[in-house]
């Protein structure tokens, strides 16, 4: 039996590549959205532990704000140093917030990349699809063909004999 060959079999893996290749450039950017992510979250923490900090360090014993310096005397250096290490924090924590716009720009870049990589793909496998069924087509009309003229011939066949 005759098999089916699609001449266009080279630029359909070549697609199938260049969509793998896109896919694998959403996945990394995705990698890095979830880095970033993952330092923006450590950055809240580390930003709420200094404000539980400076907290404490402006608190008295019983929980009051400090009102009163010669009462507890508090370090001052010690409260500057802590705001100056929350300050710290939101600064790294802004750069992290451009970096994942950034991230998520290229992001939305390269899933319209993937998603034209896919149209591309999908148009000659359906391309493929069309000439199969019609190969199948000519392959049933082919094979009918010989059935009826072998069932002529048998017939012509039983007419001499008769």
């Amino acid at each position: 039996m005759a098999k089916f060959t699609f001449k266009l079999e080279v630029v359909l893996e070549q697609r199938r590549g260049v969509e793998r290749a896109k896919q694998l450039a959403v996945a990394e950017l995705e990698r890095q959205r979830m880095e970033v992510e993952g330092l923006l979250q450590a950055y809240q923490r580390d930003l709420s532990q200094e404000k539980a900090d400076l907290r404490e360090h402006l608190t008295s014993d019983r929980g009051e704000v400090a009102a009163h310096v010669a009462t507890r005397g508090v370090d001052l250096r010690a409260v500057r140093m802590q705001a100056n290490a929350a300050l710290h924090v939101v600064a790294r924590a802004q750069r992290a917030v451009f970096r994942l716009a950034g991230v998520h720009q290229r992001i939305d870049a390269a899933r319209l990349e993937l998603i034209e990589a896919t149209t591309r793909r999908r148009a000659i496998e359906v391309l493929k699809e069309r000439r199969l069924e019609a190969w199948r087509w000519a392959q049933n009309r082919a094979e009918n063909a010989t059935l009826d003229e072998l069932a002529i011939i048998r017939a012509s066949r039983q007419e001499e004999t008769a």
